[in-house]
């Protein structure tokens, strides 16, 4: 996929744009060479927005796979040929074939070493974060720890399973639904469109546990306390009032970094921006 260039502010760079239906599995050797390396995460200039302490955090409470500290965007300039290093950042990017070229903000792990441009540096692990356009760093920074364990999850799996490919892994995370047992699915009622705005809804389509929640406190709540029978819904879309609207994420994620579903589509009258029927039915039907 080509990739125009575009100009991120404050510190984050671009790299090839992860699409959710092929998502990026990285070779063999580019994942002993990860294994080796030190992780940089890098931080937002921007000290004021919650993202830097949420990183923290996560990576504090979750990060093994490597040895790691953070750095700024500046150090990512130095550094970001040197193959001693790889570098967790949020990403951003858009899809050249949409026309309206919206935005999107990804958390990456990208590998350093002698390329050409960043979008050459290889990717190991991604995962969608919001519209990039006026972010709303509340709506996922307190998932960041459940996200990071998915993207070293992701790279252990890769590195475990080399007949998995960028055609086959969504359908590999997809089947992991036959896993939800007796697990409880949240979801936030603003992130359900409006034939689905009630339990009685819900069930028509979907027979496993779920549990609609009337704010996103109470999923921050659920996420905090790390209950392993709890998976969430994570759903990327425009920001409130926002005048375009293309694409919506929906992943479900367990708060151990588990991936139980992966989705997108084009937001239309049709198919609204959220968690839409098709979604519940794939979920469920396992």
């Amino acid at each position: 996929m080509k990739i125009k260039n575009l100009l991120f502010a404050l510190v984050a760079v671009l790299v090839a744009l992860p699409s959710l239906a092929q998502e990026k599995v990285a070779g063999a050797d580019v994942i002993k060479k990860f294994l080796n390396t030190k992780t940089c995460v890098v931080l937002d200039n921007n000290i004021f927005n919650s993202y830097n302490s949420g990183i923290k955090q996560a990576v504090e409470s979750s990060w093994t796979i490597t040895k790691f500290e953070y750095c700024s965007f500046d150090d990512f300039q130095k550094r970001k040929y040197d193959p001693q290093y790889s570098f967790l950042m949020v990403t951003k990017d858009y899809y050249k074939d949409d026309s309206d070229k919206m935005t999107y903000a990804f958390l990456s792990l990208v590998l350093g070493g002698d390329y050409k441009s960043v979008q050459d540096m290889p990717t190991l692990a991604s995962f969608p974060l919001s519209y990039y356009e006026n972010q709303d760093y509340e709506k996922y920074v307190y998932k960041l720890a459940p996200i990071v364990k998915f993207m070293q999850n992701h790279v252990n799996l890769t590195k475990d399973h080399p007949e998995l490919t960028e055609k086959n892994i969504v359908l590999y995370y997809n089947r992991n639904a036959e896993k939800l047992g007796d697990k409880k699915l949240y979801i936030i009622k603003e992130d359900l469109p409006k034939d689905l705005n009630s339990d009685a809804k819900v069930k028509a389509v979907y027979t496993k546990p779920f549990q609609i929640l009337a704010e996103q406190e109470n999923l921050e709540d659920i996420v905090k306390a790390n209950d392993p029978k709890a998976v969430f819904v994570h759903k990327v879309g425009p920001p409130k009032g926002s005048p375009k609207a293309a694409r919506c994420f929906n992943v479900v994620l367990g708060n151990d970094g588990s991936v139980y579903y992966f989705g997108w589509h084009k937001i239309s009258s049709k198919e609204p921006d959220g968690f839409l029927k098709g979604d519940f039915k794939k979920l469920g039907k396992q």
